[in-house]
């Protein structure tokens, strides 16, 4: 059901933890699975330079947030929102089609902790 890549990000996630004072969270939901995934962010000169995500949901949403935070990790935030649920789960190997909204909410809790960043510093 699930390739060795998502099988390794969830029993061996990257990034798991939280960033005290980080400059973007961005937290989202999806209350028909539970998923909840929350995103912090470190940026320097608008380069994501520290990522940490907690993740509460299935094999799935944890190996995908996993897989976001490596994607983004060393990007400048432009680049960092162009990234996709379809190109979280290509680095994944796929995921089961029941499985794609895990890879949206991974997309999204990124974009989210993006767009607090950008309204923290336009404060």
């Amino acid at each position: 059901m699930y390739s060795e890549k998502v099988m390794d990000h969830f029993m061996h996630p990257r990034n798991v933890g939280e960033i005290e004072n980080a400059d973007g969270i961005g937290e989202v939901g999806n209350a028909k699975c539970g998923d909840i995934m929350k995103v912090y962010l470190t940026i320097e000169d608008d380069i994501i330079v520290d990522v940490k995500f907690k993740t509460f949901g299935c094999a799935a949403a944890i190996a995908t947030s996993s897989m976001a935070t490596e994607l983004v990790k060393g990007k400048h935030i432009d680049e960092a929102l162009t990234i996709t649920n379809k190109a979280v789960a290509q680095a994944l190997d796929g995921l089961p089609p029941i499985k794609m909204h895990c890879s949206a909410l991974a997309e999204q809790a990124i974009k989210a902790a993006i767009e607090d960043y950008l309204q923290k510093s336009n404060d």
